[in-house]
C-alpha cells in the first residue's frame, strides 16, 4: 500500500482534521489530501463525503474556510478533500490560472503534454479511493460535493458512477463546460480539438442522455456570482434533468457570490441533505 506521510493533525469540534501526502502512481507525482474524521468511538463506520474544490484551490481552501467540520462532527460524517491537480517540478503547467496546476478539471487528459500526469478522474475514482478504504477503513456509504470546477467534478463523477454515491451536491457548478470559456480552454488542451470526444466529460451532455440510477442532486447558485451567466448557467442542467425526469433541486441564493462565504453559509444544509438521503 502507498506510504502515507502525515503533514498535519488538528483537533476540531468532536473530530480530527488531518492532512496527508503520498506518491501517486496515477499522476506521477506527490499529492496531498485532507481528511476529517469524526469521533471514532461514537461513529465507528462513518459515511464519507468527497469534496472537490475549484480553480486555483488546494485541499486547504475547503478545510480552512468552509467551516464544515462542526456539522460533520455532529452528523458523524467523514470528509476527504483531494487536491485539484497534479503539482510539482516537471509537471506541465500554464501561466494562466484556469489551466494546468490547480486546474485539473477532474478529467483524464489525452493530449500532450498533459496526458502524462493529468488523470484526475482515475486518481480520485481508483487510486485515492483504494487508499482511503485500506488505510482508514472508510468502506461505507459515500456522497460527493464540490464548488465551481469542483461542482462540475461532483456532477461528473456522480453521473458517471450512479451506483457509488448516495447523493450529489454542488455550489455554482460549471454544468456545460463544452460551451463556456473555462471549459473550452481546458477541454481543448486536455482532450484535443475533436469536440465529439468532449461529450463524455460534459455534465449537461451526460444528463441529456442519462438513463441510469437517479441519484438526488442539490445545487446552490448565488445570483450575485460574477461567473453566473458567462460560465455556469445551472438552469440549463435543470432543464435537461426535467426532460429525463431526474430529481435536481436548484436554489438561487439571493445576494450570494462565488466565494467561500457562500459555501460556509450553506454547507451545513448540504451535509444534512446527504445524511437525509442516506437515512431515507
Amino acid at each position: 500500500m502507498t506510504e502515507l506521510e502525515r503533514l498535519e493533525e488538528h483537533r476540531v469540534f468532536d473530530g480530527v482534521q488531518y492532512k496527508y501526502r503520498h506518491q501517486s502512481k496515477t499522476l506521477g507525482c506527490k499529492m496531498t489530501f485532507s481528511l476529517f474524521l469524526p469521533n471514532k468511538e461514537t461513529f465507528t463506520e462513518p459515511p464519507l463525503l468527497w469534496w472537490l474544490s475549484g480553480l486555483t484551490c488546494t485541499d486547504d481552501n475547503f478545510t480552512h474556510k468552509a467551516g464544515a467540520q462542526r456539522s460533520a462532527a455532529r452528523l458523524g460524517m467523514a470528509m476527504i478533500i483531494p487536491d485539484t491537480s497534479p503539482r510539482g517540478h516537471g509537471i506541465a503547467d500554464s501561466e494562466d490560472y484556469d489551466l494546468g496546476q490547480g486546474a485539473g478539471f477532474y478529467v483524464n487528459a489525452t493530449e500532450e503534454p498533459w496526458s502524462a500526469h493529468y488523470n484526475m478522474y482515475d486518481y480520485i475514482m481508483d487510486e485515492l479511493t483504494d487508499l482511503v478504504r485500506a488505510e482508514f477503513n472508510l468502506n461505507g456509504p459515500e456522497f460527493i460535493s464540490g464548488h465551481s470546477m469542483g461542482g462540475y467534478g461532483a456532477l461528473l463523477l456522480g453521473l458517471k458512477n450512479p451506483d457509488r454515491f448516495k447523493s450529489i451536491t454542488a455550489f455554482a457548478p460549471i454544468v456545460n463546460p463544452s460551451q463556456v470559456p473555462w471549459g473550452i480552454k481546458a477541454f481543448t488542451n486536455y482532450l484535443g480539438e475533436n469536440k465529439d470526444s468532449w461529450a463524455q466529460w460534459d455534465t449537461l451532455e451526460l444528463m441529456k442522455q442519462y438513463s441510469g440510477k437517479k441519484t438526488p442532486i442539490l445545487i446552490d447558485q448565488g445570483d450575485a456570482d460574477q461567473f453566473y451567466s458567462k460560465e455556469l448557467e445551472p438552469a440549463k442542467f435543470v432543464e435537461a434533468a426535467e426532460e429525463r425526469q431526474y430529481p435536481v433541486t436548484l436554489r438561487i441564493q439571493k445576494g450570494h457570490d462565488h466565494s467561500y462565504f457562500t459555501i460556509s453559509t450553506f454547507i451545513e444544509e448540504h451535509l444534512e441533505f446527504h445524511m437525509n438521503e442516506l437515512n431515507k
